[in-house]
């Protein structure tokens, strides 16, 4: 079982397959095994790696408190610890801004990041008040609803409660991830590092919505777009097929695409 250090922390990761490198950023209730469902399909075309941030899954959660600026890091210290280079780094939700942060902070390893239902934390005013307008709105359901369709609960109670018990192998929580927004980065300091940035995203989105994200691509130039038609804040989850292919096909297309 690798491990990575990041300044001291202790931080689990795996690595499986070869080929174009794709290494999966958990979100607030996620860790390295909510990737299941992506690794599988995803291991034959590609070096997939998954992590814990720390206070997730089997990374050390032994400090006092959590700083979310410190998750950029440990993306980072997994990238060291495997010299990995033109990696595209896909985010789940608030995972998008630390992935984000650290693509960014060293272009040379990453070439492309994926902002997977998020904005990854990018300072500008326009957008942060219509991603405030859909919070607002987010807010008013039960979590769940937020992340997965009524439709897949009714229909796949089974996997509905596993979604549930993954985040209880988390120390960390959503408050402890929040100040990641803190200082976010700039169009120009996007458009500047040379790295290339997707915006991916379902249709169905309570969290984020369609208009926002369209929005957000139309102020990034040279930024991709991905909406997945029926799909929810969780479509890793909830509707793995599409996702692992738009996945799959923004990787061929996005970065150098050297073998790891």
């Amino acid at each position: 079982m690798p491990f990575a250090d990041s300044d001291g922390t202790s931080l689990y990761y795996e690595r499986h397959g070869s080929g174009p490198v794709i290494l999966f950023v958990h979100g607030s209730g996620g860790n390295h095994a909510a990737w299941w469902q992506q690794v599988a399909a995803l291991r034959a075309e590609f070096t997939v790696v998954t992590m814990d941030l720390r206070g997730f899954g089997k990374s050390d959660s032994t400090m006092a408190e959590f700083d979310g600026q410190d998750f950029p890091g440990d993306v980072l210290a997994v990238l060291e610890a495997e010299d990995l280079t033109d990696v595209m780094l896909v985010g789940q939700s608030i995972g998008s801004v630390a992935a984000l942060r650290a693509g960014l902070l060293r272009p040379d390893r990453v070439g492309a990041v994926v902002l997977g239902h998020s904005l990854g934390g990018i300072s500008h005013p326009e957008l942060r008040e219509l991603a405030a307008a859909d919070r607002a709105e987010a807010v008013k359901l039960p979590v769940v609803d937020r992340l997965l369709t009524r439709r897949f609960q009714r229909e796949h109670a089974d996997r509905t409660f596993l979604f549930q018990q993954m985040g209880t192998f988390n120390v960390a929580r959503m408050a402890d991830l929040r100040n990641l927004d803190t200082d976010g980065p700039s169009l120009r300091d996007i458009e500047e590092s040379g790295v290339e940035v997707a915006f991916l995203l379902g249709e169905k989105d309570a969290v984020l919505s369609v208009k926002t994200v369209t929005r957000a691509h139309e102020l990034l130039p040279g930024s991709r777009l991905e909406v997945v038609p029926d799909a929810p804040h969780s479509m890793y989850w909830e509707t793995p097929g599409p996702y692992n292919q738009a996945v799959a096909h923004l990787r061929r297309t996005l970065g150098r695409k050297e073998s790891a």
